[in-house]
């Protein structure tokens, strides 16, 4: 009878040590296999397909590089914990939470600052084309400069779209009075263009009908919003308004004048000494934009650079949300990311009529970004509306060429007050 115990015990202790090793090996098979992967958004009026590689590092997590055009953006500490995933967006206020195995991801791309902004997400791995029985040839070549016209907007305000096509493959962006799509890629499916972008804030699909010169039966879908209708026709003159002459000062104003919180504590002025006689470059911003993201890491080594010379910088955050706890957070959480060194206060929210509230000199806040150039003796000397980012090209590089030039006039000016103390 002893022996007949010892052998049901001997073959329960068998069984559960064979039921432990099987669900070991289904807890390592739902970690996720590393490469390339498809992801896809599932937004109320299109798929959004976008690509992205995941990589293991050293700390036992994950990265995952957003793949648009020429961009590869790094979201790191990705968390892989049993059959989940999380996967912060950088420093904007969103996530990406999913079931996943080594072969798929299920779940939904959520904005934590928006109320319900929760969309499904799905991804596969292994699959390094964007749009699906897309055409890998074609003959028509939808390549150059196009003025775009949406429908819902009077016929005198046109975007330029800049495409480059390479077989079916095309890159590009859009251009508009306050900013830039960043990094669009996609195809040309036979007559049909078909491209999107997605950078955990920015959810962007954009079709359109190639007929000869124009650009029909566009449709323009960002994120939730209801889409919109756009048509282009290829013009190598298309252009939009200068950027300095949409936000200006209110007549009677000729200076800016704030006492905003500061970004870790106390308040920011430009009355505060340590901008006296020095040119200050104010950046209204916020942590949720992506052409600011641009324009940051534009800033942040210009600044280092160039900052014993007499020059400083202000970011005024304007934030989704009103708690100053929180836009403080975010403000850091990018300054950490993007490595900042200038000074920051919280505005303010981002709704454009309560901005402009904040900055009453101004006779708007149309666009964030939005730079304003204060010369040595406190005088507005430009304002630049908006931000032409890297995924422009040339554009960007033009920007980049006008505000190196223009910053340096201003440094090299004489303080006049200094120069009549002498």
């Amino acid at each position: 009878m002893k022996i007949t115990i010892a052998f049901y015990c001997l073959l329960i202790s068998i069984c559960l040590s064979s039921c432990s090793e099987k669900k070991t090996e289904i807890n390592q098979s739902a970690a996720p296999a590393n490469g390339i992967w498809r992801g896809v958004i599932a937004l109320p009026e299109s798929q959004l397909p976008f690509n992205f590689e995941l990589q293991p590092d050293s700390k036992g997590t994950y990265t995952v590089f957003l793949i648009n055009a020429g961009e590869r953006l790094a979201l790191d500490s990705v968390i892989v914990s049993g059959d989940s995933i999380h996967i912060p967006m950088g420093f904007f206020d969103a996530q990406i939470t999913a079931k996943v195995n080594e072969q798929s991801m299920e779940g939904y791309w959520i904005k934590n600052y928006a109320k319900d902004y929760k969309i499904p997400f799905k991804a596969e791995h292994g699959k390094d084309y964007r749009f699906e029985n897309a055409s890998q040839s074609t003959t028509a070549n939808v390549s150059g400069k196009y003025a775009i016209r949406f429908a819902d907007r009077p016929d005198s305000l046109v975007s330029v779209g800049v495409f480059e096509q390479s077989g079916s493959k095309v890159t590009g962006t859009v251009l508009t009075r306050t900013g830039d799509y960043r990094y669009l890629e996609g195809v040309l499916d036979g007559q049909e263009l078909k491209l999107s972008t997605f950078d955990g804030e920015h959810a962007y699909v954009l079709t359109g009908t190639l007929q000869g010169d124009s650009i029909l039966n566009g449709k323009f879908i960002s994120g939730k919003a209801k889409a919109r209708s756009w048509s282009a026709v290829r013009d190598a003159n298309a252009s939009l308004p200068d950027p300095g002459s949409l936000t200006f000062l209110k007549k009677g104003y000729d200076k800016v004048e704030f006492i905003f919180p500061g970004a870790d504590s106390g308040t920011v002025s430009l009355q505060d000494p340590k901008y006296k006689g020095k040119v200050v470059i104010l950046q209204l911003f916020g942590t949720w934009c992506p052409n600011c993201m641009d324009e940051t890491k534009f800033l942040s080594p210009w600044y280092d650079k160039n900052k014993d010379r007499g020059v400083e910088i202000i970011g005024l955050a304007y934030e989704k949300k009103p708690e100053l706890d929180y836009a403080r957070s975010r403000v850091q959480k990018m300054k950490q990311r993007l490595h900042v060194h200038y000074d920051f206060a919280i505005a303010g929210t981002s709704d454009n009529e309560a901005a402009a509230k904040t900055l009453p000199m101004l006779n708007h806040v149309m666009s964030f970004p939005t730079t304003i150039f204060i010369d040595r003796q406190g005088n507005v000397r430009k304002i630049h509306t908006g931000f032409t980012g890297p995924g422009t090209g040339r554009y960007y590089e033009e920007f980049a060429e006008e505000f190196n030039q223009f910053t340096d006039k201003l440094i090299n000016e004489e303080n006049k007050l200094e120069a009549s103390r002498k």
